[in-house]
Formats: structure tokens, sequence, C-alpha cells
């Protein structure tokens, strides 16, 4: 039986999730998404790789490296803001997305920024399409909240990767999924689930809609070293201060809303 949801405050979206963006009035206020339904709705950034609300994007995209000439794949693209980012600095982009609608945005996404990128159309566990040893770089941001079995999707990611060349991936902290802000009251954010609850919460920015499944740290580091990587970087990066993005909230100035962590196959 599937596990029960937990359906979080919802926002209405400001913008127009369709390929063609709508036209809105100079006056008009966009109103903030939930912070867990990042990437959904955020603008093209550059060549920069967004790995959650308002951070510090510079500083966490050194995480990188150089990815001239590279094979990346992007895992979970979203509508493409980080496949273009990544494509735009030389690298040969592989795009994979579950979902058909954020798929065509992000092809769309893709022609106006005139960058070159293999889409495929796939769920996230299933990348039969790649050989073994035929990447250099695995990026996933959100992505994997969405995914419930992440051993599934560990194991070919693994497999993909070329020896000692890294996963890097962002997640909804587990902690931001434990809270919700009450920004018309000021008060602070009140508990709404244990740290231990498995249920997914629910999201909607506009017409597109998800669930996150939280990932506790452990999980994850456990999910991990079982598929023979190593991770070497764990960070819970604070909001920059003064951020605007439309999934800002007061969540931020309590606790970390990101995770991000780094890891490498092992070389066998």
């Amino acid at each position: 039986m599937a596990p029960p949801t937990t359906t979080v405050r919802r926002h209405p979206s400001a913008g127009n999730l369709d390929s063609r963006p709508a036209l809105v009035a100079q006056d008009a206020t966009p109103e903030p998404l939930p912070p867990i339904s990042f990437p959904h709705g955020t603008e093209l950034s550059g060549d920069l790789v967004q790995f959650g609300p308002d951070l510090d994007h510079e500083q966490l995209n050194r995480l990188i490296g150089s990815v001239e000439g590279r094979r990346v794949l992007d895992l979970g693209c979203g509508t493409g803001a980080a496949a273009i980012a990544l494509a735009r600095r030389g690298a040969r982009v592989i795009a994979v997305e579950s979902s058909t609608a954020r798929l065509a945005q992000a092809r769309a996404a893709a022609e106006r920024a005139e960058v070159r990128i293999e889409f495929h159309h796939s769920d996230l566990a299933d990348l039969a399409f790649l050989r073994a040893d035929a990447v250099d770089l695995v990026v996933s941001v959100y992505a994997l909240a969405g995914v419930q079995d992440l051993s599934r999707v560990v194991r070919q990611v693994h497999r993909v990767l070329t020896p000692e060349s890294p996963l890097l991936l962002s997640l909804p902290h587990p902690f931001a999924t434990m809270l919700e802000d009450d920004d018309t009251e000021q008060q602070p954010p009140t508990l709404t689930r244990t740290a231990w609850s498995a249920a997914p919460v629910a999201w909607r920015a506009g017409a597109d809609e998800g669930v996150v499944h939280p990932h506790s740290f452990s999980e994850l580091f456990t999910t991990l070293t079982r598929a023979s990587f190593r991770v070497d970087t764990v960070l819970e990066p604070p909001a920059e201060p003064g951020g605007s993005s439309l999934h800002r909230s007061s969540l931020s100035e309590w606790v970390p809303e990101t995770l991000v962590v780094r890891a490498r196959k092992l070389g066998i």
C-alpha cells in the first residue's frame, strides 16, 4: 500500500511554466513558491548551476570544476536550467527527465539558449542507453527527492560513471521538510512532522506538482557507500542575505534548506 502523503501549505506560482513565457504586468508582485519545489520556476542563470534557493552558487560551482569537453549527466534535468548552464561551459551534456512536460520545456529552453544537449525521457533509475564507464560527472539538483528507492538510482549512476568521477547532488534538507513557515503572522516556523517520518510531502508550483521523499543524511550516506562511492563533501549552506528568489522563505533563517553532497565512484 502506498505511504500516506503529507500536504504542505501550497503557494500559487508567479510564473508561467509553459515553454513560452507569459506577459506579466510590470507592477505585478510574484508570489513565493514552496522551497521544496526548487528548481521549478527558476530562471536561467548564466553558466552557474543553481543547487538550491538563494545559495552562493559561485562557491558551490567550484565543486564541479572544469567541464570543458567532459561528458556530464544531468539526472532529473527538470526544465533544463542546470543542463544549459553546464553546456554553456563546454560540457557534452546528457539530460534525463521522467516528466514529458518538463522535458518539453527543457528542450525549448535549450533551443532558445542555442546550446546542444542530448535529452532522454526516462525513469532516473533506467540508464540502459548509457554504456558502463561512459560519464565523467553526474549532477542532480533536487531530483532525487522525488525518488523513494535511492539505491536503484545510485547503482545505475555508479555503473555509468568512470572510476573516481563524482556524483554531485543536492536535496531539500530534511530539517526543512519538518517545518512549515508562516510569513503572514511573522512567527517562527511550526514543527509539522518528526525527523523519522517517511511520508512524502506534496508541493505545487503553478501547473506543476510533485512530492518530496525526505531522505536523511544517514540514509543517503549508507546508500552511497554500499554502492561503492566515497563521500568527500557534505555541505549545509546558508541562504545568502538579501536573496530574492521565488523560493525564498523564512525557513532559511532557522535551518538549512538545502543539503549538498559529492561522492566519487571508487576505482576498480
